[in-house]
């Protein structure tokens, strides 16, 4: 997968702040499936690519709206 070169890797605080949802109820959707898998950057480092999490959310969007 090529990504564009525009693309920022987000870590969990972005993601908490952009979804509204708490550390353990991302951890709990990710282990559900419902919520974009981290990516491992290093032992203690894990990152989101920003377009995941975009699209996450305007499918929840649309899922809400019907």
């Amino acid at each position: 997968m090529k990504i564009d070169i525009r693309e920022r890797f987000l870590r969990i605080p972005e993601i908490v702040h952009r979804t509204g949802m708490s550390r353990t109820t991302i951890y709990d959707r990710i282990n559900e499936g419902k919520f974009p898998k981290q990516i491992p950057l290093g032992s203690n480092l894990v990152v989101w690519l920003e377009s995941d999490i975009q699209n996450w959310m305007q499918e929840q969007v649309d899922k809400g709206r019907g």
